[in-house]
């Protein structure tokens, strides 16, 4: 991971080594935003997205390797169809409008979940927003479309099935890293800490498998006045906690 500049550890006041590898964030609360204000539910998730550039502006600077956020769950599909063409239609422009800044500052764009339900237009563009930006070295930003934990831990069931029955893989070699490498996010870290906006204390189908042992961090502010020195607390009680991982220190 990148040093942070002094500049940089003076506004957070933690070196490089105490930051998560992985950040994952369960974005909530745009619908409440917008309807405590009066405006139409789409509104929270337009003023969202600005919130989505803070924290990948930020952690692009701070060298997070990896930031994963919950776009839309397997889930969302039950919500009303004009919220969900807006939305759609929301990630097209965004893919779109970002790809530049993500060229610029040398990002990985990618996604997770089923592709299934998602326009064709909308894929075109986030496709090419993946492919223009495969040889980018910085950190990664992978968005959770139409993704649900219990489907992507169901496909990966399926596809080791699939390989024991075509005698590429005996039953007696599965284990853990099995699994894993089945999963949607093989290859990647798994998060280090998840956020939640909006007091919600669930993980709500996202990442069940990846996140047991990741820090989890909720806090009342809705996603869209999620700001940067909400990410900072984050990450400074990220960095205090003491992770042991099962086991016993000193």
């Amino acid at each position: 991971m990148p040093a942070i500049s002094e500049q940089d550890g003076e506004s957070l006041g933690l070196e490089s080594r105490q930051l998560p590898r992985h950040i994952a964030i369960i974005m909530d609360g745009n619908g409440r935003w917008a309807s405590r204000r009066g405006f139409p539910r789409i509104d929270g998730h337009r003023q969202g997205v600005n919130s989505v550039r803070t924290v990948v502006e930020e952690s692009t600077r701070l060298g997070i390797e990896q930031l994963t956020l919950y776009c839309l769950s397997s889930e969302n599909w039950k919500r009303p169809a004009l919220e969900l063409n807006l939305l759609m239609q929301l990630l097209k422009k965004f893919v779109i409008g970002e790809r530049e800044e993500i060229m610029r500052q040398n990002i990985r764009f990618t996604t997770i979940g089923r592709r299934t339900d998602i326009p064709d237009d909308v894929l075109a563009e986030v496709d090419r927003t993946i492919s223009e930006s495969r040889d980018n070295t910085g950190m990664q930003l992978c968005l959770a479309l139409n993704y649900g934990s219990r489907s992507e831990i169901v496909d990966a069931v399926k596809s080791i099935v699939h390989e024991v029955e075509q005698g590429k893989l005996k039953a007696e070699e599965i284990n853990e890293d099995v699994i894993s490498s089945h999963l949607y996010t093989s290859g990647m870290p798994d998060p280090d800490l998840v956020i939640r906006t909006a007091g919600e204390m669930r993980v709500s189908n996202f990442l069940l498998w990846q996140i047991s042992y990741a820090e989890l961090w909720v806090t009342e502010t809705y996603w869209p006045d999620f700001s940067v020195n909400d990410f900072w607390q984050a990450l400074r009680d990220f960095a205090a906690r003491d992770r042991r991982f099962g086991g016993l220190k000193g």
